[in-house]
């Protein structure tokens, strides 16, 4: 390469050529999620699960992978909650979803919004899940199932009212048992909100009081149809409810949850109204041979009873028995009567004690007493109002003689003879001798009605 002549070699121009783009991670990994979503849409992926992991914001993450690759994979909360059966480690399923890119990771991944079970049905695969939980909870266990009635006074039904299960049941319990009050909770027993339907259904009859056994059941149909019966909020609410209750969905080859959780399960709801209450004429049946056992136990008892005593009557020991007794009563009414007489003896004693004491107190009734004292205060009041009046009157003599004796010596009196007091102009001291004042000196002098306040004009 030669160098262009003035130019070092250097610094020759390069050949013109395409100007390059340069692109931040977060540019090309937007790119990237832009041209996945617009190429694929929606897709269907199978494969097997694993590192399956519920969090608490309720949306699953997990992995589908095969023999060759994985992929990441999530399911929102919004579409978790319409899947039939629990997603688990190790099931093989068929996912529906959109690729996306985790962008913080720079990850694709598989946003699921529908998954099906390869092999097995969703629905079968949730009842299988459902009753394995359950029993292992106990729900199932024979111990906890009640027995029902004899005679129920308060039956709970608690189906549709459009179906032709609750008028079978109707029809079997007006001919088997038509006293019997019956309590209906309408619910749909089929489609969405039908297990909330149930339940609440339920809960109502049981909080009605009296009732005695409930019956939870609809007529024949699919599984799908059957599907409310399957529900976990269902199965809980019938196991904790506070008297028995017979399930009886569908026909007899249908089982749903509801059947292992009840106490009885009836294979149609005609059976349960029978399972319910037992025909008249059965209980009738019933009730006289239990008479007829209890005469016949009666009377069995009452041969051995006798036997019994005539058997101890004829034995040489109780030779002369009724002579002893006979004896011994005579001996037990002479003490009774000697008792009853002590007995009279004793309380005609306490009862001249109880005269004397009577008489005794009424000689220190207070009410007497105070009587007299009454008398005595009234007279000692008398003699003391006496004293104090002749005091009040003595006192008041020497207040008069002692009242007079002060006139007679009190200035004042002499002052109204027509003398007066003279005081200096400052009231300091009173003027006894004219030597003491000066012509031109104020003086006051004290009258006995007023005083004047004078100028000395001349002393003699």
């Amino acid at each position: 390469m030669t160098a262009l002549p003035g130019l070092p070699f250097d610094a020759a121009p390069h050949p013109p050529g395409p100007r390059r783009r340069v692109l931040t991670v977060t540019e090309l990994t937007a790119r990237v999620r832009d041209l996945l979503e617009g190429e694929f849409g929606e897709v269907w992926v199978e494969g097997e699960i694993s590192n399956a992991r519920l969090w608490k914001t309720g949306h699953l993450y997990f992995t589908l992978k095969d023999a060759g690759a994985q992929l990441r994979a999530v399911m929102f909360r919004s579409a978790l909650r319409y899947q039939r059966f629990r997603p688990e480690d190790g099931q093989r399923v068929v996912a529906r979803g959109r690729l996306s890119v985790y962008e913080p990771k720079g990850e694709y991944q598989i946003v699921c919004e529908h998954l099906e079970p390869r092999g097995l049905g969703a629905l079968q695969l949730a009842f299988d899940q459902l009753r394995e939980r359950l029993d292992r909870e106990g729900l199932f266990d024979a111990a906890r199932k009640r027995r029902l009635p004899a005679l129920p006074r308060k039956i709970g039904i608690v189906t549709s009212l459009d179906g032709a299960a609750l008028r079978d049941m109707l029809h079997v319990l007006g001919r088997r048992h038509p006293n019997a009050h019956l309590v209906v909770g309408p619910a749909r027993v089929q489609g969405e909100g039908a297990a909330a339907a149930i339940v609440r259904a339920l809960r109502h009859v049981q909080r009605i009081a009296g009732v005695d056994v409930v019956i939870v059941g609809r007529g024949g149909g699919s599984l799908e149809d059957l599907w409310a019966f399957n529900e976990e909020s269902v199965a809980r609410a019938i196991a904790a409810a506070p008297v028995p209750v017979i399930s009886a969905v569908g026909h007899e080859t249908d089982y749903t949850i509801s059947d292992f959780v009840a106490d009885l399960r009836a294979p149609t709801p005609s059976a349960a109204a029978e399972l319910v209450v037992a025909p008249r004429d059965e209980l009738r049946a019933r009730i006289a041979g239990l008479g007829d056992r209890l005469r016949a136990a009666l009377r069995d008892g009452l041969r051995q009873r006798r036997t019994a005593v005539h058997r101890l009557a004829a034995r040489p020991g109780l030779a002369g028995w009724p002579t002893r007794v006979a004896l011994r009563g005579r001996q037990i009414d002479e003490l009774a009567h000697r008792l009853a007489g002590a007995a009279r003896g004793a309380a005609g004693r306490r009862r001249r004690r109880l005269y004397e004491l009577r008489l005794r107190l009424e000689a220190l009734d207070l009410g007497r007493r105070l009587a007299a004292i009454r008398v005595r205060l009234a007279a000692a009041r008398g003699g003391l109002e006496a004293a104090l009046a002749a005091g009040q009157r003595a006192r008041e003599a020497r207040v008069r003689v002692a009242a007079g004796r002060l006139d007679t010596l009190s200035p004042l009196g002499v002052l109204a003879r027509g003398y007066a007091v003279c005081w200096t102009g400052d009231r300091a001291a009173i003027i006894r001798d004219a030597a003491n004042v000066a012509p031109g000196q104020a003086v006051h002098v004290k009258l006995h009605r007023g005083a004047l306040d004078c100028e000395v004009t001349r002393v003699e």
